[in-house]
């Protein structure tokens, strides 16, 4: 078996999106540099209501899937297929956009909390276009497992080995049949604790430290990742993960690349410049979301 060992560093930097949402992106803050087949991740969080409450007015999407991960707060999901969802804390809502799907994202609350992430996760030419999907998962599906050296394993994809127990997610690839055969973990580390997770050895991998500090890999190559940053593994079979002084609370996320060209534009992400100018003429003509 191969350990995985911090590879390089992306920092997130702060900007805006949507309404004049405010977060903080590190895979995708810098267009053109992606970590395939991830395009982008961002890191919400605030307790003034005036750096989310404009939310994320009605919006197209082609060419991609959306995960986006509430802690915090309550935000709701519309779209033209008439799907209502119910972002609660503890929350996930994954849609596959496909072919092209219209959607807001608009606050459910004035005050108070609000934080999560959204992640960007590219789909293959061949699935570019087929039919939108929607899942609005509550916190009541997500299995979250304590760790023998306490804190707890949060399973949104993929599957995790506990002890004797096979944890997986409600997004679980094999059954989901998704392409890039994705891996979500939220890990809730007590300072000291560690955490071991096979990754398959093809797949794309990241960790990313949103409260505390970890320390990825084990004796000499072990390296302190930063608070608010995505930490890029190298290949291997797996990774340990090892919270700082203070604890720690991060995601793991992993997936295979798709190794295919990559065109973006706005919220459309296709493989040429021509199928660029064709989401935008259809967008244009209202047909992006139309069944083909």
């Amino acid at each position: 078996m191969t350990t995985r060992t911090l590879q390089h560093v992306i920092p997130s930097m702060p900007t805006s999106d949507g309404a004049g949402v405010k977060l903080r992106r590190s895979i995708g803050a810098q267009r053109g540099l992606y970590l395939d087949p991830f395009l982008m991740l961002d890191e919400f969080g605030t307790d003034n209501p005036g750096d989310y409450i404009a939310g994320f007015p009605a919006h197209p999407h082609r060419g991609f899937e959306t995960v986006t991960y509430m802690l915090d707060g309550r935000m709701q999901h519309r779209d033209h297929l008439g799907n209502v969802g119910d972002l609660g804390p503890g929350g996930v809502q994954w849609m596959t956009a496909g072919r092209g799907v219209i959607h807001s994202e608009m606050p459910l609350q004035e005050s108070g909390r609000m934080r999560g992430f959204q992640l960007w996760i590219n789909l293959p030419a061949r699935e570019k276009m087929k039919p939108a999907w929607y899942r609005d998962i509550p916190a009541s599906e997500i299995p979250a497992h304590g760790l023998p050296g306490g804190g707890t394993v949060k399973v949104i994809a993929g599957t995790t080995q506990v002890g004797d127990a096979t944890v997986s997610g409600p997004i679980n690839p094999p059954t989901a049949t998704l392409s890039t055969d994705p891996l979500y973990l939220d890990l809730v580390l007590p300072a000291g604790a560690h955490f071991e997770q096979a990754i398959g050895s093809m797949h794309t991998a990241f960790i990313y430290a949103y409260e505390g500090q970890v320390v990825i890999g084990d004796g000499a190559a072990a390296k302190a990742l930063p608070t608010q940053a995505a930490g890029v593994l190298t290949p291997g079979d797996t990774v340990r993960v090892t919270a700082g002084p203070n604890g720690a609370r991060a995601v793991l996320i992993a997936g295979l690349p798709i190794r295919e060209p990559i065109v973006q534009y706005g919220p459309f992400v296709m493989n040429t410049r021509e199928e660029i100018e064709q989401a935008i003429r259809d967008y244009n003509d209202g047909t992006l979301a139309k069944v083909a």
